[in-house]
């Protein structure tokens, strides 16, 4: 009789005692040779028979009907068949004579009432095995849900703990995670610009691969990054530990939505190119590149604008004057840092009240969703009233939970904006003198507002993007000194 060699083994977990595809070939072929049996073919399968349609199989069947071979050696019955309609099958095959023989090496099969009876009650074995291993998964799977822990493989940035059976972040993809929420949160860079600074840093996905411009798509729009995940259309109050806050997630999901299709990359570099809208029409200050000058104008776009051109070198120079006259000398800035510090430092007694107010309505809104539980399963609301819900006071959780974390920290949110302000006007005068444009850009926009281009004059607002930031510091002292200086929002700097 010839007969066919079948192996097979998938990558499912109640595969993973099985010997591995070499290893069974090797006891089949080693089997086949003490049992003097002839070998027709061999067929190796990676696919799971948990169910029907695995195709190898099916043209072995198919051989069998024909009169090709005569029967089939396999490593154990449930190689053949881990569901009813396979095994039945087979069972029939033998019924009807087509398939005249099995051999197992690890099973004894007689073609007999007996035999049958035994070969079902494998095949019923295999089956029952696959069901109550499922059923565990899942029951494992309900636990860590229960539980806040994420069920599959970590994302990037954060790897499996074996010993925890949880996810912690991983500390060398982590920062960089963070960077690329923080880089599209500024609505300044482009997923493929961000594609491109953060994979020449070094980070990778699985299997040290270079990540694609839709990977960060989607790591973008993964709430999991901030605490919170969803699985099978329901969210879940992770207890790992976030790498963003949610306020951070929330705005790169604005940018999201307000981006449009991705710009074509300019062919000239224009630096000032966007700032400034027209005086006189209100229209966007375009630029353009005449006898090796650069020429900013407005686009006159279905106006009768009578706005001239200026040069790139007299609207820098003008920028360039701004910049120096809100600059901080070295010794004007280490002193408002210091005052800035000691006026943090004070406010961290002042907020007890409204951290525990915030701690009462976090519990309240735990009980919350405690009873949206109760609610649902008495048949009040659907279930997608009950996930809706439930997904609401999550994030309001969330949000508190930060708030909370901000108010430990001393209630000190306007700290680092403010340092980091005066930090920048304490680099300006350097980035005139180093005469980079882009550097200007950035202190000018960090510190303006509105920014207007009119008869070749610059104008724009200066307090109304400082005033926020002045009014947020508890130092009123200070305040006093900066706005006795209006012109600018800060006292004179004397270099």
């Amino acid at each position: 009789m010839n007969y066919f060699i079948y192996a097979r083994k998938s990558t499912d977990d109640e595969d993973r005692q099985v010997l591995s595809i070499e290893a069974q070939l090797k006891e089949l072929r080693e089997y086949a040779k003490r049992e003097n049996l002839f070998v027709y073919k061999e067929v190796v399968e990676a696919k799971t028979a948990k169910k029907p349609g695995r195709p190898l199989f099916n043209e072995i069947l198919v051989e069998l009907e024909r009169g090709n071979a005569d029967g089939i050696l396999a490593w154990h019955p449930d190689r053949l068949a881990r569901n009813s309609i396979d095994g039945g099958k087979i069972i029939y095959l033998v019924d009807q004579g087509v398939i005249r023989d099995l051999r197992f090496p690890t099973f004894r099969f007689d073609d007999s009432a007996q035999g049958k009876f035994m070969l079902s009650i494998a095949f019923g074995q295999s089956k029952y095995y696959i069901d109550a291993l499922s059923e565990n998964i899942r029951r494992g799977i309900r636990l860590k849900l229960s539980k806040g822990v994420w069920p599959q493989w970590a994302p990037i940035g954060y790897i499996n703990d074996r010993k925890t059976r949880t996810i912690i972040i991983d500390e060398g993809k982590a920062p960089f995670i963070k960077r690329v929420f923080e880089r599209y949160s500024s609505g300044k860079y482009s997923l493929e610009e961000i594609h491109d600074k953060i994979n020449a840093l070094g980070l990778t996905g699985r299997k040290n691969r270079p990540l694609s411009n839709s990977q960060y798509q989607t790591m973008l729009k993964n709430p999991l990054y901030y605490g919170v995940f969803r699985y099978k259309g329901e969210v879940y109050e992770g207890t790992h530990e976030p790498v963003i806050t949610k306020k951070l997630f929330d705005r790169c999901q604005q940018v999201m939505q307000l981006r449009g299709k991705h710009k074509k990359p300019q062919q000239e570099k224009f630096v000032f190119r966007g700032l400034m809208r027209c005086g006189e029409c209100g229209r966007m200050i375009t630029a353009e590149l005449q006898k090796g000058h650069v020429y900013y104008r407005c686009t006159k776009r279905l106006t009768n604008c009578k706005q001239k051109y200026v040069r790139e070198e007299e609207l820098a120079a003008q920028i360039s004057t701004f910049i120096q006259k809100v600059s901080l000398s070295d010794k004007w800035t280490k002193w408002i840092i210091e005052e800035l510090e000691r006026d943090r430092n004070t406010s961290l007694h002042s907020c007890e009240t409204q951290q525990q107010n915030l701690e009462y309505k976090i519990k309240e809104m735990d009980d919350k969703t405690s009873k949206l539980i109760d609610i649902y399963l008495a048949g009040t609301i659907t279930l997608e009233e009950y996930q809706r819900k439930k997904e609401d006071f999550i994030n309001e959780k969330r949000k508190m939970q930060e708030a909370t974390r901000d108010f430990a920290a001393g209630q000190a949110s306007w700290f680092e904006p403010a340092r980091n302000l005066v930090t920048l006007l304490n680099r300006a005068e350097y980035a005139v003198k180093e005469g980079n444009l882009e550097s200007q850009k950035e202190i000018l926009e960090k510190i303006g507002s509105n920014f207007i281009l009119k008869e070749r004059r610059l104008v724009f607002s200066s307090e109304a993007s400082l005033r926020p930031l002045i009014e947020a510091a508890p130092y009123p002292s200070k305040r006093r000194d900066w706005d006795s200086n209006p012109g600018t929002g800060f006292p004179q700097s004397n270099h």
